[in-house]
């Protein structure tokens, strides 16, 4: 069985072709709400550092913001994975 890549609104989604920044930003000061789905939006297609409310922080590639989620490319540390996250489970983020 093939590999097939997810499907977005506007067909299937690409993984970036290379890796993101070796460096971590540093975190911006914390909201207390959900991260708004329009200011994560000006990060689609852009390499993003997510701070979650729990855990550690990990570079993020989105393709697809919805009212109460974002999807795209988590980078492992070694490639691009497809994954999704409610917008409440991020503390902040950054974009570049």
């Amino acid at each position: 069985m093939a590999f097939m890549p997810p499907q977005g609104p506007q067909g299937p989604q690409q993984a970036p072709t290379s890796p993101p920044p070796q460096a971590t930003p540093q975190k911006p000061v914390a909201t207390t709400f959900a991260v708004d789905p329009g200011a994560i939006s000006g990060c689609l297609f852009r390499n993003t550092f997510i701070w979650p409310r729990f855990g550690m922080g990990f570079w993020f590639f989105p393709t697809f913001v919805g009212r109460t989620s974002v999807a795209g490319f988590r980078w492992t540390g070694r490639r691009w994975v497809y994954s999704g996250f409610d917008l409440r489970s991020i503390e902040s983020f950054t974009c570049f």
